[in-house]
């Protein structure tokens, strides 16, 4: 299968140093989905070595409505921004994106996962 990749512009606040700011004050992000690695599971890949990977549908349930516990949580900020919060050993990092851009890459992700495999 293939593997869904796409860069996206959040906004952050980390508990560390993120010196990788646009002009806008926006970071680079990369969001991830490799189904052959784990087709339940979405990556999060902030500047340095800041990679999250979490459940697919607690993404898709975030965009709704608070969800998630622990280390990773999702929700809607608004009517156009959504918040994803990361806790690690490290700090906590609370990135804020365009919805479009996460509802996007959850599209790719789920079109990808129903490609038939041809041999």
């Amino acid at each position: 299968m293939s593997v869904v990749e796409q860069y996206a512009r959040a906004h952050i606040v980390m508990d560390t140093d993120v010196q990788v700011l646009d002009e806008r004050g926006a970071i680079p992000v990369v969001l991830r989905y490799d189904p052959d690695q784990d087709p339940r599971a979405v990556r999060i890949g902030l500047p340095g070595p800041h990679e999250w990977t979490f459940a697919r549908d607690l993404l898709e349930q975030g965009l709704r409505a608070p969800a998630g516990s622990g280390e990773v949580r999702v929700w809607p900020c608004g009517r156009v921004q959504a918040v994803v919060e990361f806790h690690s050993p490290q700090g906590t990092a609370v990135v804020q994106f365009d919805t479009k851009a996460l509802i996007r890459f959850l599209r790719r992700t789920y079109l990808v996962a129903a490609t038939p495999v041809r041999s």
